[in-house]
């Protein structure tokens, strides 16, 4: 009987249960998809080096392992950034409107929407691991103080200095679907039929427009704020309309643009209070071809 081929499967099989939290933990700092399963794989390859036996709580340790991979990911990342205030949006999760897929669904957890997350891209790499970690995973202070070298009361001031922020620039989205969807289509139609009315009255005043269009389409990379504004904007998506198709976008309404089987652009809706208060948009096409869309086709 050969017992370290049981430990190794004993092993495999206890960090496969725990897989869908650490990727939704590596998704939620880092914002990319695959970045996050790169960390994800950084942790096992630590666990099967390192000596377990005295772990008492492997989920807890293994959460650990990516918070810290994730954290120097951050850090190596905000030293390569040259415009600290370029317009980087996160790579989405899409599903199809039925939210059938249970992988997807196992990341968003309890659907982190793009907005949040493009919030949580300003912040230091500190601040987001503590909100990361406490707001959403419950990880006392006295666990994260140690990854950021801080004490529990200072891993507790990062976090609220985080929470402000996202409560002040990340608005709480409509929790009802349809509603959602309701509005979304408000605004396809009135920017297919060029109602520039209809628009800004689907639209909050403050909403924001948050375009990525990569190194590949620079210029479409841009910052848009205010109903007016974005509705002007919202006009030449008229065009796009018969190539828009439904998704759900981090399990909020949103669209894809896909012509000639190639995606254009991915949309994603805050809807909040019955208006727009924020749209993301990733036109980025290298990132954009890298984009599962097979769950659109179901």
């Amino acid at each position: 009987m050969d017992t370290r081929a049981d430990g190794q499967d004993w092993l495999t099989d206890r960090f496969e249960e725990h897989r869908p939290q650490l990727r939704a933990v590596a998704y939620r700092m880092l914002g990319s998809v695959s970045e996050a399963e790169d960390a994800v794989q950084d942790a096992w390859l630590r666990l099967n080096r390192a000596d377990t036996s005295e772990v008492e709580n492997l989920g807890a340790w293994l959460t650990t392992v990516v918070a810290r991979v994730c954290l120097n990911a951050l850090r190596s990342r905000e030293h390569r950034r040259e415009d600290p205030l370029e317009v980087r949006v996160p790579d989405p999760i899409i599903s199809s409107e039925d939210g059938a897929d249970p992988e997807r669904q196992a990341v968003l957890a309890d659907s982190v929407g793009l907005a949040m997350l493009v919030v949580l891209e300003t912040l230091t790499p500190a601040e987001r691991l503590a909100f990361v970690l406490h707001d959403m995973f419950a990880v006392p202070f006295e666990e994260i103080a140690p990854m950021i070298e801080r004490s529990p009361a200072a891993a507790r001031q990062l976090a609220s200095r985080a929470r402000r922020r996202v409560q002040g620039q990340a608005p709480s989205p409509d929790p009802d679907l349809g509603r959602q969807r309701d509005v979304v289509n408000a605004f396809l139609a009135a920017a297919r039929d060029g109602d520039f009315d209809a628009l800004v009255s689907v639209l909050h005043p403050d909403v924001v427009l948050r375009s990525d269009g990569g190194t590949a389409r620079a210029r479409q990379t841009v910052l848009i704020s205010g109903a007016r504004a974005v509705a002007a904007q919202a006009v030449t998506f008229g065009r796009l309309s018969p190539f828009a198709r439904p998704a759900l976008i981090n399990g909020a309404a949103g669209i894809v643009v896909v012509a000639q089987e190639r995606p254009i652009s991915v949309m994603a809706f805050t809807v909040a209070g019955g208006q727009i208060a924020a749209v993301d948009v990733l036109s980025d096409p290298d990132r954009l071809n890298a984009l599962d869309l097979t769950v659109l086709d179901d």
